[in-house]
């Protein structure tokens, strides 16, 4: 999930909640230490993949292996060759060991942020950086079949990163006909579903998404609706009031970037129920369909 500055008030009871071994209200993270985080977004306004507060130490988190699958066609039967999908994993497992590199701030065009943060996790420690990196692999797969060219920012190879200002400069290089940032959220318990995060008009200093917004809202209604009809899930009961679209205007990612891009919150990790899919390879094959799907139809026009 991302950093969110509107919810500098939130972040207090996120920790007094994860104080009592109750599920915290993520409300970005402004540092990474060595403590364990209560997630990333705020009961009323999640956020995702760029900068959430941190999770709890990997220590718990259980095996997310590779699966042994075939690939599976996405949406529709017509070659998608020739098209050219970055896929953003978010955070990194190794954000937990490099708290200094990742508190640096980096220019996201209208302010500095965060480079990154470790990202929210399950009660029970299944962590996002690990939830994203196996969606990512999956989805990964799955475009490729349909003849997509398939770049990942990283690909858990790297000791930590890259930089919110770095995964939108990899989009922006590749010229992608679409970016999508995965990740899981950090609210409180009770808050459940998806939403897709899409860009605001942002024109101030180096940001300047005038030219992306409408084709990334296309690319987030195509998402949302085929990522419901995949896996069975809700759009978000928290944010988006029921449409599972969110505008920010704060992300970094999206502020830089040139090529249509969005963010996919796929759940929320600290509500057991919500959590209980995230951690299921069944469910997480499912979201990479969903996203698949949603992304095919959207390059098909």
């Amino acid at each position: 999930m991302p950093y969110d500055h509107r919810n500098t008030a939130r972040r207090t009871l996120a920790l007094a909640l994860a104080a009592t071994g109750c599920c915290a209200v993520l409300a970005g993270c402004a540092t990474s230490q060595a403590s364990p985080p209560s997630g990333k977004a705020g009961a009323s306004r999640a956020t995702q993949g760029e900068s959430g507060t941190q999770s709890r130490p990997p220590f718990a988190s259980p095996s997310a292996p590779r699966s042994t699958r075939s690939p599976v066609p996405a949406q529709g039967s017509r070659s998608l060759a020739g098209r050219t999908v970055v896929i953003d994993p978010g955070h990194n497992s190794g954000n937990f060991r490099h708290s200094t590199e990742i508190n640096k701030k980096v220019n996201i065009g209208t302010t500095r942020k965060e480079c990154d943060t470790t990202g929210t996790s399950t009660n029970a420690g299944y962590t996002e950086a690990s939830f994203t990196l196996d969606v990512s692999h999956r989805l990964r797969d799955l475009l490729t079949a349909r003849g997509v060219k398939v770049v990942l920012t990283h690909d858990g190879d790297r000791p930590w990163g890259p930089c919110i200002d770095e995964r939108a400069r990899i989009g922006n290089a590749a010229r992608a006909d679409a970016v999508v940032s995965v990740h899981a959220d950090g609210s409180a318990v009770g808050n459940r579903g998806f939403h897709v995060i899409l860009p605001a008009k942002v024109g101030a200093g180096s940001a300047d998404t005038v030219g992306i917004v409408a084709p990334s809202r296309a690319l987030g209604e195509r998402i949302a609706d085929r990522f419901a009809h995949a896996t069975g899930t809700s759009p978000s009961n928290y944010i988006g009031s029921g449409t599972g679209l969110d505008v920010r205007d704060d992300l970094g990612g999206l502020n830089l970037s040139t090529v249509p891009k969005v963010f996919v919150e796929c759940g929320n990790m600290r509500d057991p129920k919500d959590a209980q899919l995230l951690t299921s390879s069944t469910w997480r094959q499912k979201a990479a369909q969903g996203l698949a799907d949603g992304i095919a139809t959207y390059l098909q026009g």
